[in-house]
């Protein structure tokens, strides 16, 4: 195994994520699955490059139903109350 990577994740569980070789992956790739199940997913790289990541079932599943914020906006109405529109008066004077 390599270096480790700092991503997203990871912050979220205070270690970093850890890199592999895609050789080294496919040499173990049932320990590999393994340490995703548990909650250690996995950045598969090839030529030093990141290639794809390797984690759980449960956590893709969770991951994949996280709408995106675009999607969020899009979904309040259009002139729905709720939103609180802007104040367009004039700005205040200030001394500087």
């Amino acid at each position: 195994m390599t270096a480790a990577a700092y991503d997203y994740y990871s912050h979220l569980k205070g270690r970093p994520m850890k890199k592999i070789q895609l050789r080294d992956a496919k040499a173990m790739l049932s320990a590999v699955v393994d340490d995703a199940q548990q909650g250690n997913p996995a950045v598969i790289t090839r030529r030093g490059k990141s290639e794809a990541v390797i984690l759980s079932f449960r956590e893709w599943q969770r991951l994949s139903r996280v709408p995106s914020f675009a999607r969020l906006l899009m979904s309040v109405p259009a002139g729905a109350k709720s939103v609180k529109r802007r104040d367009r008066s004039s700005l205040r004077d200030i001394d500087l």
